[in-house]
């Protein structure tokens, strides 16, 4: 289990614009990772009207749950590992795992029983991650509910000058900025 604070900034991107960031960094496909991403909220949204997410998110040898609370800067990120049987049995039942420590502590001490968790939307990211002297870029192509698109991430370490070096890195590409809604809202906007 950890937790941090998560600060990113984050713009959508068209299909030429993504590859552009591929040949710029000259990526391969060995450099890109597959993540399914699961969303879970209670039947009457009692996460989304505290502005957190909670998702689970597993790739080929790991799963891990995300609880995202709002901070005054950026986000706190509450994690914990989880097992591979876990994330069958959320995706067979709709249900969030019952063997998640610190997410579940927290939860109840925002009055959410994780019994009333149900599976609310998934998606699928294919994702470059790279060090840059911005801070740690993400590039993603995306899959949900019969869409797809292309996302850039940024994630910095605190919120000061980070922003206008993300803004100066679009400029740098001539990528215009487009308001990107959380992966979480796009996944289940949609299912409804």
């Amino acid at each position: 289990m950890n937790e941090s604070i998560e600060i990113e900034y984050k713009t959508m991107l068209t299909q030429q614009e993504y590859h552009q960031l591929i040949n710029y960094y000259q990526l391969n496909s060995s450099q890109f990772v597959t993540q399914t991403n699961l969303y879970f909220d209670t039947l009457d949204y009692q996460l989304k009207e505290k502005n957190m997410g909670l998702r689970i998110r597993f790739l080929d040898s790991r799963a891990e749950v995300t609880l995202k609370i709002p901070q005054k800067v950026g986000l706190l990120e509450v994690t914990d590992k989880i097992t591979q049987s876990d994330v069958d049995k959320a995706i067979k039942t709709e249900q969030f795992p019952k063997d998640t420590q610190r997410v579940s502590h927290v939860l109840l001490s925002e009055a959410i029983k994780p019994d009333d968790l149900r599976l609310i939307g998934s998606l699928v990211t294919k994702r470059a991650e790279l060090d840059i002297s911005e801070g740690k870029l993400a590039i993603d192509e995306n899959w949900y509910q019969n869409q797809h698109d292309y996302e850039l991430e940024l994630e910095v370490q605190d919120s000061g000058r980070q922003k206008s070096d993300f803004f100066a890195l679009l400029n740098y590409f001539s990528i215009p900025y487009r308001p990107a809604m959380n992966k979480i809202v796009r996944a289940v906007t949609l299912r409804k």
